[in-house]
């Protein structure tokens, strides 16, 4: 399957197909708003608002399945994202992205681009919480914690993966080198 063959459900209930983002560069996002790597949304933004005219678009899809970091609903999320960072980019409703429920899409992301390891000063930590990810979801642990992302190039291949521990400074380059 491709990229191009999965939908998302919006806030609003609709759906959209991700076919309508063929062309472009892809970064797809899962995210929490309570969360260490929370941050990250800043960088994120900035990178979405320098490349989007060159056909770069982010993907946010909201998780609650890591320590519960996104308690919210659909809307509360999206006033936290759009308030306290700004964020312009599409962000979808809520999903789980591990065990029998994980959306396909992620399952399809994960499958093309396995979990290799954290990287930086948080791995120790980091390592310690997603074995008790994978006990939880066992062959069914696609992501291990918020904020991983995935690099889809124009062609709707997934490129890269990133973990939230890797550098936002790489992400961009990357991004900007699918350009």
């Amino acid at each position: 399957m491709s990229v191009y063959d999965f939908e998302a459900k919006n806030p609003d209930g609709s759906t959209t197909s991700l076919g309508e983002y063929q062309g472009k560069v892809l970064l797809v996002v899962n995210t929490a708003t309570g969360c260490g790597f929370t941050p990250q949304y800043e960088e994120l933004e900035a990178m979405y608002k320098e490349f989007r005219d060159q056909g770069f678009e982010i993907l946010d899809f909201p998780c609650n399945q890591f320590a519960n970091q996104a308690p919210g609903d659909d809307e509360e999320i999206h006033q936290f994202c759009t308030l306290k960072f700004g964020t312009e980019f599409p962000q979808f409703s809520k999903i789980e992205v591990n065990g029998d429920n994980a959306h396909p899409l992620f399952v399809e992301l994960a499958e093309a681009k396995p979990f290799q390891g954290f990287s930086g000063l948080k791995k120790l930590v980091l390592d310690k919480v997603s074995k008790s990810v994978e006990k939880e979801f066992g062959d069914k642990t696609y992501i291990r914690w918020n904020f991983t992302k995935f690099l889809i190039d124009r062609e709707g291949n997934v490129v890269e993966r990133f973990e939230p521990t890797d550098k936002m400074d790489e992400v961009r380059r990357r991004v900007s080198e699918l350009l």
